[in-house]
C-alpha cells in the first residue's frame, strides 16, 4: 500500500481518490451539458439555444463553476498521466502480458488512448466553440424586444457542424468518450469504496446506459443532425 508522503493527492491513493471524485464530477457536467446542448434540436431558428448560452455566460455562479470546470478537467488529465505511469511501474509485465485481457476489459486497458483522443477533442472543440464565443466575431440577435443581444451561437455551431470532418471527429470521440465512461463510472465508485452487492447492480446499469450508451449517442446525433438536415 503507498506511503502518503508530502500530502494525500501526492501519494497513489489520493491521486486514485481524486480520479474517482473528479471524473464522478465531469459526469454531472456532462448531464447539465447535454441537457443545454439539446436546445439545438428547438425548430426555432437557434433562438433556445442562443438565449441558453447567453444565460450560462451572464450568470455568475455558472461562470464561476465553469471555469472550476476547466481546471478540473486539466487536474483529472494530469492525475490520469501520474496514475498511469506508476501503474506501468508497478505492473509485473510478463504476467500483464498474458493475463490482461482476462482479468481487465478492454476499456479499462485503454483509458490513456481514449483520454487522449478526449482531449485532443477537447481542444478542437474549445477552439470551434468556447474560444469563438468569447473572441470571434458573432453576430448578435434581439428576441421579444426585451432589448438584450444574443451572441447568435447557433449559426456558429450550424457552420461547425456543416463540416465532415468535424462532424467525424465528433462521433468518433464520442465513441470514445463512451468506452471512457464505460470503465470510468464503475471504478470511481469502486474507488471511493462504494462497492456492495446492493448497489453495484444499479451502477453498472446506470453507467452502462446513461453514461456509456444514452449520452454519448445524444452529443453524436447533433453534428449528424446538422449535416444531414
Amino acid at each position: 500500500m503507498a506511503t502518503v508522503q508530502g500530502g494525500l493527492f501526492r501519494s497513489s491513493i489520493g491521486r486514485k481518490y481524486f480520479m474517482a471524485l473528479s471524473g464522478l464530477f465531469l459526469c454531472l457536467f456532462l448531464v447539465v451539458h447535454l441537457a443545454g446542448n439539446l436546445q439545438l434540436f428547438k425548430d426555432d431558428g437557434g433562438k433556445a439555444f442562443n438565449m441558453y448560452t447567453w444565460f450560462m455566460t451572464h450568470n455568475p455562479l455558472i461562470k464561476f463553476i465553469s471555469y472550476a470546470n476547466y481546471a478540473i478537467i486539466l487536474l483529472h488529465v494530469i492525475d490520469g498521466i501520474l496514475l498511469s505511469k506508476h501503474n506501468r511501474k508497478a505492473r509485473p509485465v510478463k504476467y500483464y502480458k498474458v493475463d490482461q485481457s482476462k482479468s481487465s476489459t478492454w476499456s479499462s486497458r485503454n483509458m490513456g488512448i481514449l483520454g487522449t483522443i478526449i482531449l485532443i477533442f477537447l481542444v478542437i472543440h474549445m477552439r470551434s466553440f468556447w474560444f469563438e464565443m468569447h473572441f470571434g466575431n458573432v453576430p448578435v440577435l434581439e428576441y421579444d424586444n426585451d432589448g438584450v443581444q444574443y451572441k447568435d451561437l447557433f449559426t456558429v455551431v450550424d457552420a461547425a457542424f456543416g463540416q465532415l470532418w468535424y462532424v467525424l471527429l465528433y462521433v468518433i470521440s464520442m465513441f470514445a468518450l463512451a468506452f471512457h465512461l464505460y470503465h470510468g463510472f464503475q471504478s470511481g465508485f469502486q474507488s471511493l469504496g462504494i462497492n456492495h452487492p446492493r448497489y453495484n447492480a444499479l451502477i453498472k446499469g446506470v453507467g452502462t446506459f446513461a453514461f456509456a450508451i444514452l449520452i454519448p449517442a445524444l452529443f453524436a446525433a447533433m453534428p449528424l443532425y446538422f449535416f444531414l438536415k
